[in-house]
Formats: C-alpha cells, structure tokens, sequence
C-alpha cells in the first residue's frame, strides 16, 4: 500500500543552518495494517506524515502510494493523489463552523462531482457507522469534542481512500472518549479493512495498533508488531463509562 525508500528532509537546503528532519527513512505498510508511529515531540513524525499524506514532498528518497510513484509529483499533482487516495483526521477536527455535521461530510463528494441525492445518502451512511445519525443536523458548535472527531472520521472517509492518517487523532479529548475515537478507528480497520497510520505520542494508543514503528531525532529506531492489538481491554474498561463519555 505504501512504501518509503531512502526517505530524508532537510530545511535551510545549502545554508548553513541546515537542518536534517528526517535521516534515511524507509517503511512498507501493506493493505489493512493498523500502524502507530510513535515518537517524542520534535522526532520528526509530523514530517514523516506530511510526506505520507502528499503534503509535502521529500528531499530524497522515493515514495511509492498504492502502487504511485509520488515522490517527484507536482502540486497539482500530489493534490489530485490526496483527493483520491488519503483520509486525514487531525487533532483539531478542521470541521467548518457554520455548516452541519452532515454538510461536513458531504463536502468531499461535492467537490469530487457526486450528486446532491448521492452525496446525501453517502454522508448518512457513513454518519452511521460512526455513531452520529442522531446528530447529522448539529452544527459543530453543538457537538462535544468526540462528537466532532466521529464526524471528522466519516468525512475522511467520503472519498473511499486507500489510507488513513490520523494526526494526534485524540490529542484534545480525554481518555475515555479517545477510547471511543480509537475503538472507531479498529472497527473501520476490522470491517472496512482500511489502511490506517496512526501518528501519535500515546503509548497507550499506539497498543492498540497491530504494529508500532517508533521515530527518534529523524530515524526509525524500532518497527515491531504489537501482539497487544485488539484493544478489547480498553473496551471492556470504558464500558461502564461510555454512555457519559459520548
């Protein structure tokens, strides 16, 4: 599914306050993995998933994406392959204020030329798997933090991508409702047998991951499966919680 070779990212290029983010990076991700990438701040993984998700290109090294080579692609091009291919979640939700959770969702598929009747159906199909066909009507504003992450996560998923990058996906959530984010996460794995990288700080998380691949000061240090990787432990502690976590 993805494949990093040889993969370095420099700033400042030919000054002489270069700086190296990213030293020799090389990773596989085969279809329907769950993968963590672990690592202090300042380790590079941010970079790292700039360059998995098309925003940013590489300084050298190649970078093969569902059987892409998009190392060398233009912006235009790199734009095209995001739209197509990659969901992102992001910390912050990046919802848009003044627009319903289901318009939320919907927004992909407008751009991507979907009729209204379509788009509509699609958004509510995916609002369901999430858990939210109760609030698609809800402005952001009206939505608790997990709330917006699962309407996030439906939007992300609009286009059918081959892969998800989640970026600190719980970062502002509390731990329970992070859970709940996550179990989310496992199930579109399990059932939709997604591609999902998760970039995270969270130990905790990353064993919930199915293989965890940790970043320090540029390099990759350790790429181990996780044996630890159902994350029904977690389940069966926020059960009695999850009803005042949502």
């Amino acid at each position: 599914m993805l494949e990093l070779t040889g993969i370095v990212k420099k700033y400042f290029i030919g000054e002489p306050n270069e700086l190296t983010v990213l030293k020799d990076v090389n990773i596989k991700v085969d279809r329907g993995e769950f993968v963590s990438i672990v690592g202090q701040s300042g380790s590079g993984k941010s970079t790292l998933m700039n360059i998995m998700g098309a925003l940013d290109r590489p300084t050298e090294g190649g970078y093969t994406l569902d059987g892409e080579d998009v190392s060398g692609l233009d912006d235009g091009e790199l734009s095209e392959i995001r739209n197509r291919k990659i969901g992102f979640v992001f910390q912050t939700f990046n919802l848009i204020p003044r627009t319903s959770a289901l318009s939320n969702v919907e927004l992909p598929l407008f751009y991507m030329g979907v009729s209204k009747r379509k788009r509509a159906e699609k958004a509510r199909e995916l609002l369901a798997l999430v858990e939210m066909e109760d609030r698609m009507d809800h402005m952001p504003n009206e939505l608790s933090g997990g709330q917006k992450q699962r309407v996030a996560i439906a939007r992300a998923l609009a286009n059918d991508p081959a892969i998800i990058l989640a970026d600190e996906p719980t970062g502002a959530l509390d731990s329970k409702t992070g859970g709940l984010v996550m179990d989310i996460f496992l199930r579109i794995n399990r059932e939709r047998r997604k591609t999902v990288i998760l970039i995270t700080h969270n130990e905790r998380l990353a064993a919930m991951t199915e293989r965890i691949v940790t970043l320090s000061d540029g390099e990759i240090i350790s790429d181990r499966p996780n044996a630890a990787k159902t994350g029904f432990g977690l389940e069966l502690e926020l059960e009695s919680g999850s009803e005042a976590a949502r």
